[in-house]
């Protein structure tokens, strides 16, 4: 989650008053995504490419975040993992890629990745069994509004979108799921992982079968937040050490953010990364009222 110092909300917002795009979007589209296949769908909120057969991620390229949801689709159903910022209708995008029965589970349930919750029945609905995925349940309001402040957009918001109703809506949950629960959509199983740590309920997606793990927020490439009141750096570096056991099986991670597409090799070096910050021996610099330690490709926030 992005919330800019003041000074840069009051730049950005000149800047967008002129004309100019915030700093971080300027060098948009990564490279990359030239060499994905994209989806064209009517929804220009929205750039869908598809990672593997039957695997379509979901990008909104044009809010800081650059959050990434997935449709992971079997041969009996589909399930949605994250629903993104709520911005634009990520359900109604989703059936058009699928006609199959459609449920949705969240790699976390920070307001980025549930924008879109609300739109599912309880019974479409899957959550990790925990109090903090309860309570997120309940909605919110700020955390919501701070991302459409005018240095956290790249583009207009969609036609008709309301700022001053924005928030991230209840949802109700169907399904509690744990560590180690399998979700079996027809010819595709995906396993639960729990990776708590950037929150109490992260958890990853192992599709065995193909090589596949969708990580979450628990690894991308790019800066990764940890300074929230909820993260547990014990528990966020014993989730790398489960992930780093599982490298030897997989082709490819899908991260929820950024990029789409990144390599397994990336969850042992982010590891090592996390043990020399822990360690004291790693160099950072000051991140508004926190510290960033920089590693190549990607880089932690943290508390001081």
């Amino acid at each position: 989650m992005k919330i800019s110092a003041g000074l840069l909300f009051v730049v950005c917002l000149c800047s967008v008053m002129w004309g100019q795009k915030p700093e971080w979007c300027r060098d948009l589209p990564r490279p990359i995504y030239k060499t994905l296949e994209r989806v064209n769908v009517p929804d220009p909120w929205f750039e869908v490419y598809r990672i593997r057969p039957g695997v379509f991620a979901i990008y909104e390229p044009k809010q800081s975040e650059e959050v990434i949801s997935y449709l992971i689709t079997g041969n009996k159903r589909a399930l949605l993992f994250d629903t993104g910022m709520g911005i634009s209708n990520i359900r109604k995008l989703a059936e058009g890629l699928t006609s199959l029965p459609l449920s949705v589970l969240n790699s976390h349930t920070h307001n980025d990745h549930v924008g879109d919750n609300w739109r599912f029945s309880s019974d479409e609905t899957y959550g990790m069994d925990t109090a903090f995925t309860r309570n997120n349940a309940k909605g919110s309001r700020d955390d919501a509004q701070a991302e459409i402040t005018p240095d956290q957009l790249c583009a207009p918001l969609p036609a008709g979108f309301d700022k001053q109703a924005y928030a991230t809506r209840p949802f109700h949950i169907g399904h509690w799921l744990h560590d180690g629960d399998r979700i079996n959509l027809g010819n595709r199983v995906l396993q639960v992982i729990a990776t708590p740590g950037h929150t109490p309920d992260s958890i990853a997606l192992f599709d065995q079968e193909n090589g596949l793990l969708f990580t979450g927020d628990t690894y991308y490439p790019g800066l990764i937040f940890l300074y929230r009141p909820e993260t547990d750096l014990d528990a966020y570096e014993a989730s790398m050490e489960k992930l780093v056991k599982l490298a030897p099986r997989l082709q490819i991670l899908l991260p929820a953010h950024n990029v789409p597409v990144a390599s397994p090799n990336d969850l042992k070096r982010a590891l090592a990364a996390m043990k020399e910050i822990r360690s004291g021996k790693a160099k950072s610099v000051a991140h508004g009222k926190d510290r960033e330690y920089k590693f190549d490709g990607f880089s932690f926030r943290m508390k001081e």
